[in-house]
């Protein structure tokens, strides 16, 4: 995202936190469905998108295109169109994050929504026939969805099949993989934490497991969530993930160093 579409998302979260309880599950999915229908529809697009429109004007629209919405979702989305965006596609993307983190608002403190979305990325991630179901452009958003209902129904949360139907149905040119870690980002920023991905070839001990937690809890100034993944071809070492950021100090990369060293 743009400098400018930043600001706007930060000023939509303070709004989306000042309405409390008011924000539902429902909230988080007519957030999605108005994404859907801007992206569709060029005209809307540009008319909500367009920085030297009258805001009064793009109220209006939102509130005639989108009076069936309850009225958390219309006051959101008349906050988010009154922002600049630095693109049409920012617009979009800052709405879907908005749907994603009205569904984590609303959701009971019991409830782990990334831990849900680790396990259906890790489900995902271990076969690639079922990855390429959910992401094959020759697949109808329909049947992709049918597809995640299909796997999750009765195992996973409301909050995170609708948070997965949405982003495999419009995945706007994301892979698999970034989908689920865009969610689970997102979903722990909400929760107030930051979410951390250790790549290890083998079971890490509790106390080096608490230290590494304490050191990036440190380093990024927030609770930070630690989820470990297994994977023998590391051969040793750790790889840490969080966000974009991603330092790798496995023995498969120390070597994959060593042979383009040695190459040239």
């Amino acid at each position: 995202m743009g400098s400018a579409s930043r600001q706007a998302l930060a000023s939509v979260q303070a709004e989306l936190s000042a309405l409390g309880s008011k924000v539902s599950l429902v909230t988080g999915q007519q957030l999605f469905e108005a994404a859907q229908l801007i992206d569709a529809q060029a005209q809307l697009r540009a008319a909500l998108a367009d920085p030297s429109a009258d805001s009064s004007n793009k109220h209006a629209l939102v509130t005639r295109v989108f009076s069936p919405c309850g009225e958390p979702t219309k006051h959101l989305l008349t906050v988010i169109v009154s922002h600049r965006w630095s693109s049409a596609n920012d617009l979009i993307a800052g709405i879907e994050e908005v749907g994603v983190r009205a569904i984590v608002a609303s959701a009971p403190e019991s409830l782990s929504l990334e831990t849900e979305l680790h396990a259906f990325g890790t489900v995902v991630a271990s076969d690639p026939e079922l990855e390429l179901a959910l992401g094959s452009k020759l697949a109808s958003a329909e049947s992709r969805v049918a597809l995640v209902q299909r796997l999750l129904g009765g195992k996973a949360s409301a909050q995170t099949v609708v948070i997965l139907r949405q982003l495999v149905a419009h995945p706007r040119g994301r892979r698999i993989p970034e989908l689920i870690r865009f969610a689970a980002s997102v979903v722990a920023d909400q929760g107030g934490f930051t979410l951390a991905l250790v790549s290890v070839a083998a079971p890490i001990a509790p106390e080096q497991l608490d230290r590494l937690r304490s050191a990036l809890t440190h380093k990024y100034g927030r609770p930070v969530s630690v989820t470990v993944e297994i994977d023998p071809s590391l051969l040793g070492g750790m790889r840490v993930h969080v966000g974009d950021e991603v330092v790798d100090g496995t023995v498969s990369a120390r070597l994959t160093d060593l042979k383009l060293q040695l190459a040239s």
